[in-house]
């Protein structure tokens, strides 16, 4: 059985499109002033939490000696820093942007059998490390419909995703002690479909429901990451608010080598908590 071991997450965002959101939303907000948008959105909103996941996570690492795979572990719930910002240009288009990181390290027993028809079987017995890394974020602009208290939201754009999978192992192959190593890190740039409801029960209570998916099934890095988000805004004061959500993270990555080929699925679910700011 897999056990976790964790590291502290760097919550340093690498990304240069919040400072030009928020370069933006300010920029926005010091404009003359535009007709009112609907109660359901906002000028300019930046947000800054995190993604508390109950994940279910399976990886695998195929050489030509044989395969090291997970199986499917839930390790543990773990908490993401996700970071999001919204800028709304006129009254009924915007651009938005969502950033958040999963790393997690797994260590544990393995045991295969492989197969080589007529040139025999490996046999592979020990144990192994498995290092994970996900960096995931999108950029997409937004076409509001509807200009009363519920407002419905199309979008399109591109998401940006780097993941690192390792694995290394210490094991008795076939009767011989051996040492196995690899590490295989890539990213992708691939488009971006988005979907949102935003409803206003006041100005300062509102709900909300998003879902989003990434497909890229070209190149040597290829998957898909499917995302979906219902929850509340509440502002306690006038430009502060609290936001709580649901979420549920689907990732299948796939990174096609000559030799070696890796695979990442992870499924991610559970509460988020963001402090929102607004203009």
């Amino acid at each position: 059985m897999l056990q976790l071991h964790s590291r502290p997450f760097d919550w340093t965002v690498r990304f240069g499109a919040i400072g030009a959101l928020v370069g933006t939303g300010f920029l926005l907000a010091a404009a003359p002033a535009l007709a009112d948008p609907s109660p359901a959105l906002d000028r300019f909103s930046f947000s800054v939490g995190g993604y508390n996941a109950d994940p279910k996570f399976n990886a695998s690492v195929n050489s030509p000696y044989g395969s090291l795979q997970s199986g499917d572990i839930k390790p543990g719930r773990v908490t993401m820093p996700r970071v999001s910002a919204d800028v709304l240009l006129g009254d009924s288009q915007g651009i938005s942007f969502d950033y958040y990181q999963y790393k997690r390290d797994y260590s544990g027993g393995i045991a295969s059998n492989n197969s080589f028809g007529s040139f025999g079987s490996l046999n592979t017995f020990g144990n192994a490390n498995i290092s994970t890394k996900l960096d995931f974020a999108k950029l997409s602009y937004k076409w509001w419909i509807g200009s009363g208290n519920t407002v419905l939201g199309l979008g399109a754009g591109a998401a940006y995703y780097r993941a690192t999978l390792g694995a290394s192992a210490s094991a008795v192959v076939n009767g011989q002690v051996g040492t196995y190593s690899q590490s295989s890190s890539d990213n992708a740039i691939a488009p971006l479909l988005e979907i949102g409801v935003r409803h206003a029960i006041t100005p300062d209570l509102r709900l909300f429901a998003d879902a989003s998916g990434v497909w890229k099934n070209g190149g040597r890095f290829h998957g898909n990451i499917y995302n979906a988000s219902a929850g509340v805004e509440w502002f306690p004061v006038k430009n502060v608010g609290l936001v709580l959500a649901y979420n549920v993270t689907n990732i299948d990555l796939t990174r096609d080598a000559d030799f070696a080929d890796t695979r990442l699925k992870v499924r991610l679910q559970g509460p988020s908590a963001f402090l929102k700011a607004r203009f």
